[in-house]
């Protein structure tokens, strides 16, 4: 019997996902997300006051899942800078969702903290992890990362991951043409018969991406020509449940790529996901303007007041940005949007 509650937006979707930022903070500065020149010393990044406790997180997390949400995705920021961070995993693997099964507890991350972290983070109760690697090259990585930190350590993260059970390991690659677009046949190469199942994803507009140019958009479809010219690629069907990667597998077995085609086929319709920064600020749109401030309902013997609140934020929703975005392509976002490193992606 389904037991989960029928609460829907403006558009008819149900709340499945939230992204639940623990820190704005990053040790990269990837210039899509957060470009050097923007994020410098002196940027205002959220003190550890503004930032909600573990157990504010965890309250926080609880009202969502009394409201129907089946998945839970830690974010950043770079989530493994948070001190402690195991604990609040801790917390959140003993929640159930409605229909009593345990949470999908998931944690995106650049991996640079993952070879040491993996197995507390694993004790703790987190499922599966998500790594960003946007090239196998080290001079080119090292670029892209901001910093110059070695793609090799990235690659003993996931390593590491693999060899504790954070199964199966995700890597995003955000292609940028004639930026990475060489490394999507390296990376094909290096993580066939891994296991780790790799995503190319479109290059988007969002917030941070200062310098977003249409012309540097490569297309999902072209991204798996590229692919499909030297390894035969089979359909695995759309998107899974609430998922926003199309996967293909290697007709010889050598594991799936997923294909993210945000930009040129926009997913707003099937968008399941709420997202709230390390603040308590709820966004409900990757390219919302504001947030909504769920901090005055998060003191103890509040939580129904919560659920109201959120419950009734979800109600108004009518957020689909992406897909009114097809006659603006051309140019970058010139409104005020949220910071990717606010919320997670």
């Amino acid at each position: 019997m389904n037991t989960l509650p029928d609460l829907r937006d403006t558009r008819g979707r149900p709340l499945r996902d939230l992204r639940l930022s623990v820190i704005d903070q990053c040790n990269f500065r990837c210039p899509y997300c957060m470009p050097k020149e923007s994020f410098g010393p002196d940027f205002p990044f959220m003190s550890s006051s503004e930032r909600l406790s573990f157990d504010e997180l965890a309250r926080l997390a609880r009202s969502f899942v009394s409201l129907g949400v089946e998945k839970i995705r830690i974010t950043g920021g770079e989530p493994l800078l948070r001190k402690d961070l195991p604990r609040l995993i801790e917390h959140l693997a003993a929640m159930r969702t409605l229909e009593g099964r345990p949470l999908d507890i998931a944690l995106t991350t650049n991996g640079s903290l993952l070879a040491a972290r993996a197995q507390s983070l694993k004790d703790a109760g987190l499922r599966r992890v998500t790594v960003s690697l946007d090239s196998l090259d080290e001079t080119l990585g090292g670029r892209m990362n901001g910093v110059g930190f070695p793609v090799a350590a990235i690659l003993d993260g996931i390593a590491a991951a693999q060899r504790v059970g954070l199964a199966p390991v995700k890597v995003n690659t955000v292609i940028e043409r004639g930026v990475n677009d060489s490394q999507i046949l390296p990376l094909v190469r290096h993580f066939r018969h891994s296991g780790v199942q790799l995503r190319f994803i479109e290059y988007m507009d969002v917030g941070g991406a200062s310098r977003w140019n249409a012309a540097q958009v490569l297309e999902a479809d072209a991204m798996r020509a590229i692919v499909a010219a030297h390894y035969r690629l089979v359909q695995d069907g759309a998107p899974q449940g609430h998922g926003t990667a199309e996967l293909w597998r290697h007709a010889d077995g050598a594991g799936s790529i997923g294909f993210i085609s945000s930009m040129s086929h926009p997913f707003c319709g099937s968008c399941v996901r709420a997202r709230v920064a390390a603040d308590g600020k709820l966004y409900l749109c990757l390219f919302a303007r504001d947030g909504a401030d769920l901090r005055p309902w998060l003191g103890a013997g509040q939580e129904a007041a919560l659920a109201d609140r959120i419950r009734a934020l979800w109600r108004a929703r009518a957020d689909r940005y992406s897909e009114l975005r097809g006659s603006m392509a051309s140019a970058p976002v010139t409104r005020k949007v949220v910071r990717m490193s606010l919320v997670g992606g």
